[in-house]
């Protein structure tokens, strides 16, 4: 069954004014514009009937002021349901607009979402066929290597240190712009969390001081090193970490797990650390007043090897920053977002953050630091 046609009351004026012409008549006209002869015939008579009254319709002005405004509400609807799928982008760029409606083209008409996002349909037809920019392209391919390293971290890293791997891979990219396509793409690091404040403090045991005294600047490496331990919650208890970190490079260069928090635990990481030393200068080890650092044992093991015994206030957990800021790192970006249920799986995970993600990053950082004074010491081609 065919769709029956509808005529404008212009076309039909049109048609009956060309019946009107000399030697013309209803049928011919009928004929070569397509319609049924009477049809015409009979528009004709309404014209002659009355000018001014004549192809109004045949609905009431009710009906018509009803149809006009159930054309007008299906139209505040459908901008009105558009607005919150267009992502508030009144404020920013016109090419995240033209963004939008690509988005919700099949949903809605192209000149309803231009008008409502104030661009031109002329505007938006002509950046849909333009080919992507130089530019575009290059932050095209960033984007993906960015997605690449974000999700190798498991989503810890943020802008700083994303544009530091960028740059490692041979990248010429700036700090901002990698926030700014990590920011309009959704991609962000893991934030810190505030502390509790540290505690009262004591008094220092006899015999042992501060010789950092908070300066945790270190001009060349094996000068200064900090260790203390944390704990890990497992399906099968408590894993024990014991750390000992280089406040030159911030590298782990000893560490030890357990699943009981004893000396020799502590031991073992400094042992680790002493194996990785590459002179046998004196080298200042500070700790908390913990007892397995008051142990006996672990005093001659310091001893032995020309290591000199720092230790912090009571309740100064800002006397060793490093490392408890360390293992704030270590929680925020790895442990509080996995679920252990064995203490192998924890060991597992945390060998993994230290000799994958941490050391190698911390090392990187020296040698392009050491390359920098590298090129600041040699001598110019022209100068000398």
């Amino acid at each position: 069954m065919t769709k029956r046609r509808k005529y404008s009351p212009e076309f039909k004026r049109e048609a009956v004014e060309l019946t009107r012409q000399p030697g013309v008549s209803c049928r011919q006209v009928a004929r070569e514009i397509g319609i049924d002869p009477n049809m015409l015939t009979r528009w004709r008579r309404e014209a002659d009937a009355g000018a001014s009254q004549a192809f109004k319709g045949s609905g009431t002005p009710r009906d018509q002021e009803v149809m006009r405004l159930k054309r007008e509400l299906a139209r505040v609807t459908k901008e009105r349901d558009f607005l919150p799928r267009s992502g508030n982008v009144l404020r920013q760029g016109v090419v995240l607009r033209y963004q939008a409606i690509r988005r919700c083209r099949d949903h809605y008409p192209v000149r309803l979402m231009c008008r409502c996002l104030g661009v031109s349909p002329s505007g938006y037809y002509d950046w849909q066929a333009r080919p992507a920019s130089t530019r575009e392209q290059a932050n095209q391919r960033l984007l993906r290597r960015i997605r690449e390293i974000h999700e190798d971290s498991r989503g810890v890293i943020g802008a700083p240190r994303m544009q530091e791997d960028l740059v490692h891979e041979g990248e010429t990219v700036s700090l901002n712009r990698v926030a700014r396509l990590m920011a309009r793409h959704g991609l962000q690091g893991w934030p810190r969390k505030k502390g509790r404040g540290r505690g009262k403090p004591g008094i220092r045991p006899v015999g042992i001081g501060n010789h950092l005294q908070r300066d945790f600047a270190a001009a060349e490496p094996e000068t200064k090193w900090v260790t203390d331990i944390t704990e890990i919650k497992t399906g099968e208890g408590k894993l024990f970490l014991c750390v000992v970190l280089d406040l030159f490079s911030h590298v782990v260069l000893g560490w030890s797990m357990h699943h009981r928090q004893d000396r020799r635990m502590v031991m073992r990481a400094v042992e680790m650390a002493i194996w990785q030393r590459q002179g046998g200068w004196s080298v200042i080890l500070h700790s908390d007043r913990g007892s397995q650092f008051l142990s006996g044992d672990y005093q001659r093991l310091l001893k032995q090897h020309t290591l000199i015994c720092s230790m912090s206030a009571v309740g100064h957990c800002g006397d060793n920053a490093p490392c408890e800021g360390f293992f704030g790192i270590l929680k925020r970006e790895r442990i509080q977002h996995a679920r252990y249920l064995t203490l192998d799986a924890a060991r597992a995970d945390v060998f993994d953050y230290i000799e994958r993600f941490h050391n190698p990053r911390m090392r990187r950082r020296v040698a392009k630091q050491d390359q920098k004074l590298l090129d600041v010491s040699n001598p110019s081609a022209e100068t000398g």
